[in-house]
């Protein structure tokens, strides 16, 4: 939670873009222990003076629960000192332990601590306890996308290209910083108060050296790119075949990959064997060809994306901050 400048007057301009209905939160039973160690969170008091301050989680109201995970919890919660909402991420250590993700969970806080990008998800500071690791993590109010699709069944092709588009500009920033997401799908991506769509979930992110690949394989099925799937190295090129599997859902309510099992899908992925409904305009078809393609170095770069027709029809050529 860094603040240049008086800490109070900036988190109370932030708090007033939360919606009223989480202004007043539930104290939950959540059990104080003693604070183990954490983030060094450096401030600015009023007087001008920088100072430093490891959280912990007497620090912080906590309102109700958001969701439920495998390895913990998430909850709204409220610093207490700046009155300023977020979200705290309680972390089983023993959970993570039994599951062997400790060094997931340690490159996600990595990853995350040093990017700053309005479409990723803003990891302020941890902490931990002897039982639990805690990450203040930036509130988005509207939730995982993937509730929104699901309650609307598809996207029009402006709210998709708005969010391709943004969702593309935080990629092309990530791969600047030679850093890979390697699991883009509705369920990793959040809606703040503004409707501005929000990159999260980064256990599966890994850097890559330029001119280096990377051999995990990791993902969600259906967005599994033909590299992973034959055990080839991949690059940053995995992240652009996702966006086109994101883009096709978006506007189609489900990917274009299915099958009856894992097995059935990733033939029509190696064959890159899909149909376009009707419904699909032509910019929309060429936009989403380009961008699955099997070659990796033939897809379409993330810094053309702005530039292509699916995005500046309904887009327009000029970066906006309207809500789509």
């Amino acid at each position: 939670m860094e603040e240049k400048g008086s800490a109070k007057k900036k988190l109370d301009k932030g708090i007033k873009a939360v919606p009223k209905r989480v202004k007043k939160l539930r104290a939950r039973p959540l059990r104080r222990t003693k604070t183990c160690g954490g983030s060094q969170n450096e401030f600015i008091s009023p007087e001008g003076k920088k100072y430093s301050k490891t959280f912990s989680l007497a620090d912080f109201e906590i309102g109700k629960k958001l969701g439920i995970g495998k390895f913990g919890k998430v909850y709204l919660c409220r610093e207490k000192k700046s009155g300023y909402v977020c979200a705290i991420k309680v972390l089983y250590i023993d959970r993570l332990r039994k599951f062997q993700v400790e060094r997931t969970l340690r490159r996600e806080v990595e990853v995350m601590a040093n990017v700053r990008h309005p479409n990723i998800v803003r990891l302020f500071g941890y902490f931990f306890d002897e039982k639990r690791v805690y990450l203040i993590l930036e509130f988005c109010s509207k939730g995982e996308l993937f509730d929104v699709l699901y309650d609307v069944g598809k996207f029009s092709e402006r709210r998709a290209a708005h969010y391709v588009r943004d969702l593309a500009d935080a990629l092309y920033y990530l791969h600047q910083k030679n850093i890979i997401h390697r699991d883009i799908k509705p369920e990793n991506l959040l809606i703040d108060s503004k409707g501005r769509i929000k990159l999260a979930d980064f256990g599966w992110s890994a850097h890559v050296k330029p001119g280096r690949k990377r051999r995990t394989m990791c993902g969600t099925t259906e967005y599994i790119p033909p590299e992973l799937i034959k055990k080839e190295p991949h690059d940053l090129n995995v992240d652009v075949w996702a966006l086109g599997v994101l883009t096709y859902e978006f506007l189609h309510g489900r990917a274009p990959f299915v099958g009856d099992n894992r097995r059935d899908i990733f033939k029509k992925v190696e064959a890159v064997d899909f149909k376009f409904p009707e419904s699909f305009s032509r910019e929309a078809k060429s936009f989403v060809s380009k961008l699955l393609q099997r070659d990796p170095e033939k897809r379409l770069k993330l810094e053309d994306v702005p530039k292509h027709p699916f995005i500046t029809k309904h887009c327009g050529t000029r970066r906006d901050k309207t809500e789509p």
